[in-house]
């Protein structure tokens, strides 16, 4: 594994990594890894740090609604379909598209404030765009995991052991 595969996969698993850390973890000097990772920054290798914030326990975040909307296209000539992808993933609602196979052709992951809000999205933006040719949405009802990270808490058994 070379050096830039080796910090980016640190990075994936803990972006908040200083230089100093990942320069002890590669044996690279942190001049080094700074240099690398400037490197994969400028170059659009690492487009964006976040945080991935458990909505359950956020108690000052609005609660959203999410919903994971498989639509079936008309690809345009000449642009095929990313024409209609960048018409669909600059509404402020849409968090994610995918070009995908098999049974629908887009897959869309939105949020609004309510059923009523995605519902109103779908209905008089998303389905009304010329070239979409069906929708079907399905409401995220719980997120178990996502992006490797669990959301739900391992039960731990609190009894007490019984010896004889």
């Amino acid at each position: 594994m070379d050096n830039r595969e080796e910090i980016l996969d640190l990075l994936r698993e803990n972006a908040r990594l200083s230089d100093a850390d990942i320069a002890a973890m590669t044996k690279l000097s942190p001049e080094d890894v700074h240099a690398i990772i400037k490197d994969l920054e400028d170059g659009g290798v690492i487009m964006k740090y976040a945080a991935i914030v458990n909505p359950e326990k956020d108690t000052k975040s609005k609660a959203a609604v999410s919903a994971e909307i498989e639509i079936q296209v008309t690809p345009e000539r000449e642009h095929g379909f990313d024409g209609l992808a960048e018409r669909i993933y600059r509404f402020p609602q849409v968090k994610s598209l995918y070009l995908m196979s098999g049974g629908y052709d887009l897959k869309v992951i939105i949020e609004g404030e309510s059923l009523k809000d995605v519902a109103f999205f779908v209905a008089r933006k998303l389905s009304t765009l010329e070239g979409v040719r069906s929708t079907k949405t399905h409401f995220i009802l719980k997120t178990y995991k996502e992006n490797d990270v669990l959301y739900v808490e391992k039960k731990t058994d609190r009894r007490e052991g019984v010896t004889a």
